[in-house]
């Protein structure tokens, strides 16, 4: 159910019913040619409600802005600092732990947010150390993503518009995909990269981290449904220890 529909005569029963609040975090970024600037809003957005349906939560409404400091340079790029965004989690999980939610799960599509979140999150938990935090990026799924790329990784930890990401969108939003603008670029990340600040238009001109155009919607299909799987299983026990 979504949250901003809701009015406030009806929604403290519903509150105490649920428990549970999802809010999707995504960001305004760069995607290469075949994705929009709000790729992540969209994944975020599309997973959330799927979740929502299982374990019968609270939807809010999305946190659109993250922190793209690797991508601010790139045309369409908005990018929020890790401060920001962690006053605006943890302010935003005060007010839901005060209107009687138990359970904040974030859902994320933007992995330089997770930094942030994870802060966020010990920050409720040092005050409020019966709510129940957490903070999701497609928890679980490694070794799916694994099984269905076609084309080496261009770096160990992250992704980008590229087969993966590409496959998630076609099967949360394909709406918002244009795959005859699909490029393979898999640039040479070095591995400076991972110990010290550096922009990403010093390895890549297209923000794509990868060949986009191996993208299915198979593919998205069968690593979305581990994610989910396991984002639900975490909120039941969560919600059988409340």
């Amino acid at each position: 159910m979504q949250f901003q529909y809701e009015n406030s005569f009806e929604v403290n029963d519903k509150i105490q019913e649920k428990k549970v609040a999802i809010l999707p975090i995504g960001a305004v970024e760069a995607h290469g040619p075949h994705l929009p600037l709000g790729t992540d809003n969209f994944l975020a957005e599309r997973l959330s409600e799927k979740l929502a349906e299982r374990v019968n939560a609270f939807v809010l409404p999305t946190l659109s802005y993250g922190q793209v400091w690797s991508l601010k340079n790139f045309p369409g790029s908005i990018n929020i600092s890790n401060e920001s965004l962690i006053n605006f989690l943890f302010d935003i999980g005060e007010s839901l732990y005060r209107q009687g939610f138990r359970i904040f799960a974030m859902v994320n599509g933007h992995l330089g947010n997770a930094v942030a979140m994870k802060e966020a999150a010990r920050k409720l938990y040092e005050k409020y150390p019966d709510f129940k935090v957490l903070y999701l990026f497609y928890p679980g799924t490694s070794s799916t993503v694994a099984e269905i790329r076609e084309t080496k990784s261009s770096h160990s930890t992250y992704f980008h518009a590229c087969e993966i990401e590409t496959s998630y969108m076609l099967y949360l939003a394909p709406e918002f995909v244009n795959m005859e603008k699909a490029i393979n670029d898999v640039p040479n990340i070095q591995f400076s990269a991972d110990v010290t600040p550096t922009p990403w238009e010093e390895f890549t001109q297209t923000a794509v981290l990868g060949d986009a155009t191996l993208a299915t919607y198979e593919k998205g299909e069968k690593v979305i449904k581990v994610a989910l799987e396991n984002m639900v299983k975490l909120i039941e026990d969560m919600k059988n220890s409340l």
